[in-house]
């Protein structure tokens, strides 16, 4: 019966993780996005976020996006740069072509730091990304 049940694989869809100057606050702030590289659109988008290790974890974040279009992206949430010293991990649901996917994604503590910034070229902003 397990052999059965097929877990469509989940492809061009990438997080980022991005330093942007905020003009009102005059800080640099982190944000997480969501880049959808399929040609499809992407329905009922949901994300779950929480940062983690072994004493210390986060509430979890609950975001959700009516619709993602083709070859497009989108803001998620801001991510604060204390809680880079966690795992951070978003849970990403969403409908392609009447399809349900879902993916994880893992960030490794203490990985997101300026040495490790590149250009995005689909966001022209310089940042992580997540496959």
């Amino acid at each position: 019966m397990k052999k059965d049940i097929k877990i469509p694989k989940v492809t061009n869809v990438e997080l980022a993780i991005v330093k942007e100057f905020n003009s009102t606050y005059q800080t640099d702030d982190w944000n997480v996005y969501i880049i959808n590289n399929k040609p499809t659109d992407l329905e009922m988008v949901l994300i779950v976020s929480h940062g983690y290790d072994d004493k210390d974890q986060t509430s979890l974040m609950r975001h959700k996006i009516e619709k993602l279009p083709a070859n497009s992206y989108a803001k998620i949430e801001l991510i604060q740069p204390e809680i880079f010293k966690l795992n951070n991990e978003f849970k990403v649901s969403f409908f392609e072509d009447n399809q349900l996917k879902d993916k994880t994604y893992t960030i490794p503590k203490n990985t997101i730091k300026d040495g490790s910034l590149r250009v995005i070229k689909e966001l022209d902003k310089k940042g992580i990304v997540i496959k």
